[in-house]
């Protein structure tokens, strides 16, 4: 599940504040990390000015008016939280008034740590490879969550996203033009489509962090183009990982291949530090940057880019949650855990 870093300049005044301070005492309501590149302050908050530009674009006549046959995608019917079986372990935010964020410090591990991390990451996989075979046209993307959840608390683990920060579902569901924390809803899915599924799952009170884009029937290849793409930035980008290696080689390496097929990469959202805690630091950027900081043994992180093929300028929804390009363009998102290592790195999301 991503964090976010700032956005643009302009809308700057619909926040409140232009910087809100880091710490264990987290900020309200966390929808979006802010991140001011060159400052160690990191906010999670767009405000409800900002996700008013929704009903301005939903207000325009052009709103269904997309190329090709695809059409802007609408809230559905949200159907009521799921129950958690009362002896599966939640995480401290599900039961505390205050909102998680982003918690100042790496996630590095003991041994023992590992194993859990291991442990959680396997299922996170084992979920999200389960949750890519139900994408068909015809099935709604609650019928995904229903499935989804079924199967983390069937493992005796809890749904990572549902509580944290009021989210109302287990798991995201991000289709065509969604960048992310989609909310599954009535909405069906259509042929052509492409969704990312983000599945985080707490289990021995560690958090395994995955997503992938998968497509919906019969996908031109425009869309297929970005899915591959997207899908070969996480790859390289975890291929220059390692011990003592800077961050900003991540947004580097990331930018360079999305600028070859002319691409925009989403800033708003970063990985993330992950491990007992869902969102720590790092804060990894998938763009070029100049931030400081590198790679610690036995760390795990998050690597989630996100690629347009037209803006990259997140709308965000009245519900506060869901994020959608503001020209309706395509969006594709991967994401893996991984785990620093000695000689590299260990995905910890793989089956």
């Amino acid at each position: 599940m991503a964090g976010g870093v700032s956005v643009h300049p302009r809308l700057m005044s619909s926040f409140v504040g232009t910087r809100l301070r880091r710490c264990s005492l987290q900020q309200p309501l966390p929808q979006l990390f802010r991140y001011n590149p060159g400052s160690k302050h990191v906010s999670m908050r767009l405000s409800r000015t900002f996700s008013g530009i929704t009903n301005l674009l939903f207000n325009r006549r052009t709103v269904d008016e997309l190329p090709g046959k695809r059409k802007r995608l609408r809230p559905g019917n949200v159907s009521p939280r799921r129950e958690v079986p009362k002896d599966i372990p939640r995480p401290p935010y599900v039961k505390s008034k205050t909102p998680a964020g982003l918690v100042t410090g790496p996630e590095v591990h003991d041994e023992k740590g590992i194993e859990f991390m291991r442990a959680s990451g396997r299922l996170a996989a084992q979920v999200l490879q389960y949750a890519g075979t139900l994408v068909r046209p015809g099935i709604t993307t609650d019928d995904i969550d229903q499935a989804v959840h079924q199967m983390i608390v069937d493992n005796g683990a809890y749904p990572s996203p549902l509580g944290y920060g009021g989210f109302p579902k287990s798991v995201c569901t991000s289709v065509n033009e969604c960048i992310c924390h989609g909310i599954p809803d009535s909405r069906v899915l259509e042929d052509g489509d492409i969704i990312n599924i983000d599945v985080t799952v707490y289990l021995n009170g560690h958090h395994g962090d995955t997503s992938a884009t998968f497509f919906c029937g019969d996908v031109d290849d425009e869309a297929r183009k970005l899915v591959q793409v997207t899908k070969e930035c996480l790859d390289k980008a975890i291929s220059i990982c390692g011990s003592g290696v800077e961050y900003k080689r991540i947004g580097k390496i990331i930018h360079d291949h999305a600028d070859k097929f002319g691409y925009g990469v989403v800033r708003q959202f970063v990985g993330h530090g992950v491990g007992k805690v869902f969102h720590a630091d790092p804060v990894i950027l998938h763009y070029r940057n100049n931030e400081r900081g590198r790679m610690m043994l036995n760390q795990t992180f998050t690597i989630e880019p996100m690629l347009t093929i037209g803006s990259i300028k997140p709308v965000l929804w009245d519900d506060n949650w869901t994020v959608v390009t503001e020209d309706g363009s395509l969006s594709a998102q991967f994401e893996h855990t991984i785990l620093v290592t000695s000689d590299g790195v260990e995905i910890m999301t793989r089956c």
